[in-house]
């Protein structure tokens, strides 16, 4: 297998993704510390909290605090978890530099998450895109159950194209397509992204993989050899969706990196200093994380 060196873009979700289903409440000064810790390895982006309600995910109640309490470093883009005009409203008060819509490409699933239909939906996140691009910020998009829904099962291809136009059309700058339950594996994740690429730009999509079954590094390889080059992970493999039952951690960032770094892809991250930064949040934890990196390290 040969791969080409090229840059490839980790986008850090751990913050958000990561901790927003967890049982333990890291203390909001613990979130800022690590986040902060993050800004000094070399990583160009990190989501750094949802403003959802409270209510939904306890996890992230201080978002506010947390967005605006966090050191600015220049160069990292500081995105958070958007889900309506008024989340839009607490963001901009915490002046994210980013801002994350998010919706299903599978009906059901987007019933439980979002309480909605998709079409339904779909003004609700224009109102919020066009408000997020008037005040400065760019938008990116989160799409689930690419690959299966916990529901319904398989997802046709067409579902996602249809959800991923309708969010590019609203003035969306990125796609990020979600295997929500870690359901995918290689051969699908070949055959969705040869149909996908033949419609989008790569360089207007990116992978979010779950490693449920353990599959989300041989998937992350199939996307490199189709071209992609931006993954979302989280650190120490951090992770899960509360709608989605069964659903484990994201992609371990650390476990990330060290694969691609042995291909030879260029992050513009530090090892060393990520690991401190998996390492600190494992103590705040008060748990093993369940990265292979982590438990080298054990």
């Amino acid at each position: 297998m040969k791969f080409d060196p090229k840059q490839i873009t980790i986008k850090e979700v751990g913050p958000r993704d990561g901790l927003q289903n967890e049982s333990v409440f890291v203390p909001t000064a613990d979130k800022i510390a690590w986040i902060n810790q993050m800004s000094h390895t070399g990583l160009s982006y990190i989501e750094v909290t949802s403003f959802v309600h409270p209510k939904w995910i306890p996890a992230l109640a201080d978002a506010v605090e947390v967005a605006a309490g966090i050191e600015r470093v220049p160069g990292v883009t500081y995105a958070a978890l958007v889900p309506n005009a008024k989340g839009l409203e607490r963001a901009l008060s915490a002046n994210v530099d980013e801002v994350s819509i998010f919706m299903s490409a599978s009906e059901t699933h987007n019933l439980k998450n979002i309480n909605k239909t998709r079409e339904d939906t779909y003004p609700i996140l224009a109102e919020t895109t066009k408000a997020a691009l008037a005040a400065g910020k760019s938008v990116r998009g989160y799409v689930s159950t690419v690959f299966g829904c916990p529901y319904e099962g398989a997802v046709a291809v067409d579902e996602v194209i249809r959800v991923t136009e309708t969010l590019l059309e609203m003035g969306v700058q990125e796609i990020s397509l979600g295997d929500t339950i870690g359901i995918a594996q290689p051969r699908q994740v070949q055959e969705v992204l040869e149909v996908l690429l033949r419609r989008f730009p790569a360089d207007k999509l990116a992978m979010h993989f779950h490693d449920t079954r353990g599959m989300a590094m041989a998937n992350v390889l199939v996307s490199l050899e189709m071209g992609m080059t931006t993954f979302d992970s989280s650190l120490g493999g951090l992770g899960g969706c509360p709608y989605a039952p069964g659903a484990s951690g994201n992609i371990a960032t650390d476990d990330l990196l060290y694969m691609l770094h042995g291909l030879g892809m260029q992050t513009g991250i530090d090892p060393d200093k990520l690991m401190e930064a998996a390492r600190f949040i494992q103590g705040k934890m008060g748990r093993s994380l369940m990265s292979h990196s982590m438990q080298a390290c054990q």
